[in-house]
């Protein structure tokens, strides 16, 4: 019986199924399940026993989109992988996949590095890595097939920061085509860049310097031109296209019509699109800093556009874009300039309860907020059914939801690195109590018992949703 864990009486819910089942733990990984109350059930034998009755018994959550100790604007993200981690796993998240970044000039191999170093022996919970590509060349794109190799097989691209992260139409079709032939996935950050610096530079000398402005240069329509080009450069390619962070209605009209023709386009949005407006922007005395990112908070219609294409299936994912930095010193280096300020939102830590609330709201099912949180964000990046299932086989990444609490959001009790929350004084029905990763509790009935370093880096298969 050594390492064996029962969990017993809770509503088993995944991407799939509803059922009231006792789930039994061996060797950190999932062993059986089993009808409540039956004689199999009854059956299980384990050293320990957690009690679930009256409560959620579902996977731990898959963040396929962070950015831990990000360097961007002079400054970095907040949160190191030790903190942004246990945050997560106080959440009901318990694999990342963080971006490793390349700067121009240097190899992927370099900015890979660069983030095991970061990673490794500080995480909380498992974790992989995404490649951000900043300067596609030959070598380059013979390093993305030895990435691929080695379980790295996303690879993000921007139309957006020129200088920084920009990649031109040439460049993004390389690396298409490139993928076309590894596997790889590409990801796009799809803003039209060149023509949002410009609406910048008028805004400025316009004497618009507040952070409302950094929603109104970074239009809509821009979103959704650059979302139309990057699927039909990826058609051209015969590549397969996830774009993340989508914001606007319009980006997501692109992207069903994509769907609907056939091809392998993918989408995500985030929390802070589906709760967060431009009217958070507007917040005075520079609050509204808090809430800059790109892509940008949009109007509060745009909303329902994003719950609608969750429910259809024309956006399959929500990850958070975890990218903290702290009012104070960090959202502040933008005050009479909001070109100036940070770009991200903490979030690793609110988007399992939020996407409760959601549930509740009416919004979508208990099972489609695993499909979008947990298994779908799995499958697209070569993780399922290790992650975002409880089946047999896979690892026993399991929260204990308990769906009667109720909480309010606040700085004050969460656990992220960051002076502030973007959902302050928000209350939500649902919290996380026990937290498995792998079978070990790193947080056991609201408190954290997990330590840095449990976490391990995750190797990926390639997309599972490919034709």
């Amino acid at each position: 019986m050594t390492g064996r864990t029962v969990i017993r009486g809770g509503l088993v819910i995944t991407a799939s199924d509803e059922i009231h089942a006792d789930v039994l733990i061996e060797d950190g990984r999932v062993a059986a399940l089993a009808a409540s109350g039956t004689p199999a059930a009854g059956a299980f034998a384990a050293e320990r026993a957690i009690d679930a009755t009256g409560k959620y018994v579902i996977p731990g959550g898959v963040d396929a989109h962070t950015h831990m100790e990000l360097p961007f604007g002079g400054t970095f993200a907040s949160d190191t992988f030790e903190t942004g981690t246990r945050a997560a796993a106080w959440g009901g998240t318990t694999t990342i996949v963080d971006f490793a970044v390349q700067s121009v000039g240097h190899t992927l191999r370099e900015g890979l590095d660069t983030w095991h170093a970061k990673a490794e022996g500080n995480c909380a919970i498992d974790y992989a890595f995404h490649m951000i590509v900043s300067d596609v060349n030959q070598e380059t794109l013979k390093e993305m097939d030895l990435l691929v190799e080695e379980g790295v097989t996303s690879f993000k691209q921007f139309m957006a920061y020129p200088g920084v992260f920009y990649s031109d139409d040439g460049q993004i079709l390389r690396a298409m085509q490139r993928s076309a032939e590894n596997g790889g996935l590409i990801m796009m950050h799809a803003e039209n860049g060149i023509a949002i610096d410009v609406l910048v530079e008028q805004a400025l000398a316009r004497g618009e310097t507040d952070p409302r402005y950094h929603g109104e240069v970074r239009k809509a329509l821009l979103e959704a031109e650059a979302t139309h080009r990057a699927i039909r450069l990826a058609q051209v390619a015969g590549a397969p296209l996830y774009v993340v962070h989508v914001s606007a209605m319009e980006a997501v009209t692109e992207l069903a019509r994509a769907r609907d023709e056939g091809l392998n386009v993918f989408g995500e949005t985030c929390p802070q699109y589906l709760f967060l407006s431009t009217d958070n922007l507007a917040e005075p005395d520079f609050e509204g800093s808090k809430y800059v990112c790109s892509t940008p908070l949009r109007p509060k219609e745009h909303q329902a556009r994003l719950w609608q294409g969750l429910r259809t299936n024309d956006l399959q994912v929500v990850s958070t874009d975890h990218c903290p930095f702290c009012f104070v010193g960090q959202k502040e280096l933008g005050r009479g300039d909001f070109s100036k300020i940070p770009n991200g939102l903490p979030g690793v830590e609110n988007r399992m309860d939020l996407l409760h609330q959601a549930v509740l709201d009416g919004h979508i099912s208990r099972r489609r907020w695993i499909e979008i949180a947990c298994a779908t964000p799995a499958r697209m990046f070569g993780l399922y059914p290790k992650k975002g299932t409880i089946a047999p086989g896979a690892d026993a990444d399991i929260v204990i939801y308990d769906p009667h609490a109720e909480q309010v959001m606040s700085a004050e009790t969460h656990h992220m690195n960051v002076d502030y929350s973007a959902y302050e004084g928000k209350r939500v029905t649902g919290r996380v109590e026990t937290v498995l990763s792998r079978g070990e509790a790193v947080i056991t009935e609201r408190e954290y018992t997990g330590r840095a370093g449990h976490g391990v880096f995750t190797p990926r298969s390639t997309c599972q949703y490919l034709n």
